[in-house]
């Protein structure tokens, strides 16, 4: 992690040909939990996202769907936008391939490369997939069941020959692996970091980077015949965002390089290798970190159209709630790995950790404090070891978090605070403020602040996974708006003895599986 204040971090850009769904939404939630994150820290954050809407797939698909390619294009753009907003998503920009500011980069960067002599015009054979708008090597190749050759995504090929501007891929071989060594977390996780270094180190061949066969996407500058290689132009959407290729633009000044670049693990190969050799080719340079997270399954199966168990994000929310659908993505299984969708599993965790975990610890505690404190926080006498045992776990949760999302390890660092809460309940039994009413009352008013104390920190600790309801439970505990960032933690005096607070309500219901139910 850089220890420059500032923060930019970008999904991919989601392809239009895609209707919106769990993979979708698992990276694009990610990112906005770093990002807010981030924000609640203290840092200068920026965070993108946005859709691809370039390539013979979205041509050939518009045409199917009798729409014009654009309008094509603007129907599947907005199922993306609606998507973000329904996820509370906390982008600073959206970005579309079809904007004219994009256009603009994705021409300039084209002409530094030539300009670099990195570009030069031959003729394409070989095998692309359309699917993945992605080139291959035969020796990539195996034969599906009607012995038409296949990706290793599963992807059809076609054989294409046609005129084509090449990118010298073939002589970044040795400066890329110098530049993974120079920079060793450039790539995670380190098994992908593995793959992507023994993948150069078999050698890399020149980059066809122009199409003639369609025309649907950004034309070469001085050779308009030619449209650019789809995956250059999206790529470069990383650096329009900022400004590029204004280099004094003050986004561009402020953000670039990009900290991390999330993407899902099927499209590492075309950010760590051609992406940086394309920056470091054209002047530009490379992003701090590229992050590949794993692939969902549902109930353990691989989700298909074909099996229809494509999870909607959106019966999710309806199901489960926003913020429970949040937090659960996050921490069903360590980021980075693949991992399986299973109602049971979520529902379990939902109640364990959320309704039973924290939201019963907010619930009880301020339902105390209304019916025993007169609805008042109790003022705070002499703190005992067991209160300073648990206000010193709670207070030294951020820095150890901290540590986690830096190298994105959200699971690991959910698991921090879980920890945590199960600490202040195991507090809140072995007090047992109910007892304490009638023999020491002054302990008992102890007792609910400290524990009150501990339920602000975790909440906003928690903020940037679950942000209605930790807004929620930071209101039941009167904690103004200006107090909720991650500065505010541990200051002395952020709860005040006999502030009225509201009446208390749970933020966390117990669920039961709608699908089991039904």
């Amino acid at each position: 992690m850089s220890d420059r204040r500032s923060f930019y971090i970008t999904t991919p850009i989601y392809y239009v040909n895609d209707k919106p769904h769990i993979g979708h939404a698992y990276t694009t939630i990610a990112c906005d939990v770093l990002a807010r994150f981030w924000r609640m820290d203290g840092r200068d954050v920026y965070f993108l996202t946005g859709t691809d809407e370039h390539g013979q797939k979205v041509e050939k698909s518009a045409e199917a769907a009798g729409m014009d390619p654009l309008a094509f294009c603007d129907l599947q753009s907005a199922k993306f936008r609606e998507l973000a907003a329904a996820m509370n998503i906390s982008n600073d920009d959206f970005i579309r391939t079809t904007e004219p500011r994009h256009i603009a980069a994705s021409q300039a960067i084209w002409q530094a490369l030539e300009k670099a002599g990195d570009i030069y015009l031959g003729s394409y054979a070989g095998w692309y997939a359309v699917r993945d708008e992605a080139f291959y090597a035969e020796d990539e190749l195996t034969k599906g069941p009607d012995s038409r050759f296949v990706a290793p995504s599963g992807a059809p090929v076609d054989w294409v020959e046609e005129p084509s501007y090449f990118f010298r891929l073939s002589a970044w071989g040795d400066r890329l692996l110098a530049f993974y060594d120079a920079h060793p977390d450039f790539i995670l996780p380190p098994g992908k970091r593995n793959e992507v270094v023994s993948f150069v180190k078999g050698g890399l061949k020149d980059l066809s980077v122009s199409r003639t066969t369609f025309k649907w996407g950004v034309p070469v500058p001085g050779a308009p015949d030619h449209i650019m290689y789809v995956w250059l132009d999206a790529l470069t959407n990383y650096v329009t965002a900022v400004g590029y290729p204004d280099k004094q633009a003050e986004l561009y000044q402020r953000f670039w390089p990009a900290d991390l670049h999330m993407v899902g693990k099927d499209i590492l190969r075309f950010h760590t290798v051609y992406w940086p050799a394309f920056l470091m080719a054209a002047g530009v340079e490379p992003p701090k970190r590229v992050f590949a997270h794993g692939w969902w399954t549902a109930e353990g199966q691989k989700m298909s159209k074909t099996l229809g168990n494509v999870i909607d994000p959106y019966e999710l929310i309806a199901s489960y709630g926003l913020d429970q659908v949040r937090y659960v993505l996050l921490r069903e299984f360590p980021f980075g790995n693949d991992g399986d969708f299973s109602r049971k599993s979520v529902i379990t965790r939902i109640n364990g950790e959320l309704a039973n975990g924290f939201g019963n610890l907010g619930q009880r505690t301020l339902s105390f404090i209304a019916k025993n404190a007169e609805g008042r926080l109790p003022e705070p006498g002499r703190l005992t070891e067991a209160d300073q045992a648990l206000l010193q776990h709670v207070y030294g949760l951020l820095p150890a978090m901290r540590s986690e999302m830096a190298s994105q390890a959200l699971y690991q660092a959910l698991q921090l605070w879980v920890e945590a809460v199960n600490a202040a309940n195991r507090y809140i039994d072995s007090e047992a403020p109910w007892s304490l009413r009638k023999t020491d009352p002054e302990r008992m008013g102890t007792v609910l602040w400290v524990l009150a104390e501990a339920i602000r920190c975790l909440a906003l600790i928690i903020h940037p996974v679950v942000p209605q309801a930790a807004d929620r439970l930071l209101d039941q505990l009167a904690v103004d708006s200006t107090a909720r960032s991650f500065a505010a933690i541990g200051t002395s005096g952020a709860l005040k003895g006999g502030t009225l607070l509201p009446a208390p309500a749970g933020i966390f219901p117990r669920l039961q599986d709608p699908v089991a139910a039904a």
